[in-house]
């Protein structure tokens, strides 16, 4: 292994140890957990890395993303003519300048929708999310409804995957909803890693399969982070939880449109408030401090960008990076990781996709308190509570499957 590796190795305990300290060197925190917590994240990223079986099924994931991709196009060239991807009435002054980020990447989002929508009335999804279920429940000892919410926000948003055990949100004790909370910050939803995917293929080689193996990798590192911040029994609520179904393809197909188009727009209005938020914040520091906002964000994530052994020349960047995905959004430091790639090493570059690879920002505590707020009302002071210590927390788990990608990639 290389000194860079090692550094990693040695950022894995040191985020384990933040991640108690930040939850008040609680007592009650197993020995086991922690062992069997650090050997899942290491070991399911050494699998899902280097299995070559495994490798060219990420291959076939990345052309089925560039085949939505171009469907996609089809249905937006129809719509939006040459803004949606059509042929363009004048020459293009340099590559790249006629792409609009609302008109050819987001409608996406309204595919992915629908087709989540269909495989889960199919059981598809619920297949899935029950194996993984089932494997978080014999490592960690989580009970069935926890263990399914973990598991379902690998492939649904953090609102989407606590509905689908809305009966039994009121019945966990604080534990389990913590875990199923920080699970929601340290994932990111099927039918947005297709959009970070087809925006940091220039710079990261298999990006759909690398960040379906981050959001993979992420939920054992949510699950141990959060049981190190607040640890106590998470088997209380053991039931299996059920899956939702439609009563037909065709209504799952219409409600998987709706919901799509609540997210495409929501994104859309959360890039435009907080992308104009952090100028407007900049306009303010610049001529009092002589720093932006991401300078300061720098700085204050640049430990955490070592922690993952991010070489030391680029882990100024790296900090700024991840500072930028939890003030604003994962959406605008993917954009910017795909601009700057080139100029960062590989290995770096791939540290960060996988880092950077949660909903954990500020945008997305109030997402969550609202929704989780609305399912459970009597719970609500609870799940206030819990807001902000559920995005230390899924920014640590995140930055705990960047450290295992550093582990098992040398320079």
């Amino acid at each position: 292994m290389s000194a860079l590796q090692w550094q990693s190795l040695a950022g894995m305990g040191a985020l384990c140890l933040l991640a108690w300290v930040l939850g008040g060197c609680r007592r009650g925190v197993s020995a086991r957990v922690v062992v069997a917590g650090l050997a899942s994240v290491l070991g399911l990223a050494a699998l899902l890395l280097n299995i070559a079986w495994l490798r060219v099924g990420f291959g076939w994931i990345g052309q089925g993303v560039e085949a939505l991709a171009r469907a996609t196009r089809a249905g937006t060239s129809l719509v939006f003519g040459y803004l949606g991807g059509g042929p363009l009435p004048f020459p293009e002054p340099f590559p790249g300048a006629a792409f609009i980020l609302f008109f050819q990447a987001l409608p996406l989002v309204l595919v992915v929708g629908a087709l989540s929508a269909v495989l889960f009335h199919w059981g598809v999804l619920g297949f899935l999310v029950r194996l993984l279920a089932r494997a978080l429940r014999r490592v960690f000892g989580l009970g069935g409804a926890s263990g399914f919410g973990v598991g379902a926000n690998v492939f649904v948003g953090m609102v989407e995957a606590p509905l689908m055990i809305r009966p039994w949100l009121a019945r966990m004790n604080s534990t389990e909803l913590f875990v199923v909370m920080v699970a929601g910050m340290a994932t990111i939803a099927g039918n947005m890693f297709v959009i970070y995917a087809l925006v940091i293929a220039p710079v990261v080689p298999d990006a759909a399969g690398q960040l379906l193996t981050a959001s993979l990798i992420s939920a054992p590192a949510a699950v141990l982070v959060a049981m190190l911040m607040r640890p106590g029994d998470t088997s209380t609520t053991a039931e299996e939880a059920p899956v939702l179904r439609y009563s037909s393809t065709m209504e799952a197909l219409v409600q998987g449109i709706g919901d799509g188009l609540q997210l495409m727009l929501g994104v859309m209005a959360a890039l435009i408030v907080f992308v104009a938020l952090v100028a407007l914040a900049n306009e303010v520091l610049q001529p009092l401090l002589g720093l932006t906002l991401e300078q300061m964000a720098g700085w204050l994530f640049r430990p955490l960008a070592w922690a993952m052994g991010v070489a030391p020349e680029h882990a100024a960047r790296a900090g700024e990076l991840l500072g930028v995905k939890v003030v604003v959004n994962e959406f605008v430091s993917y954009l910017a990781l795909a601009q700057e790639g080139a100029a960062m090493d590989p290995r770096t570059r791939l540290i960060l996709a996988y880092a950077m690879c949660g909903f954990a920002n500020f945008g997305s505590v109030g997402i969550m308190l609202g929704g989780m707020s609305a399912m459970v009302p009597e719970r609500r002071a609870e799940i206030a509570r819990l807001g902000f210590p559920a995005l230390a927390a899924g920014t640590i788990a995140c930055c705990l499957t960047g450290a295992a990608v550093g582990v098992l990639t040398a320079p």
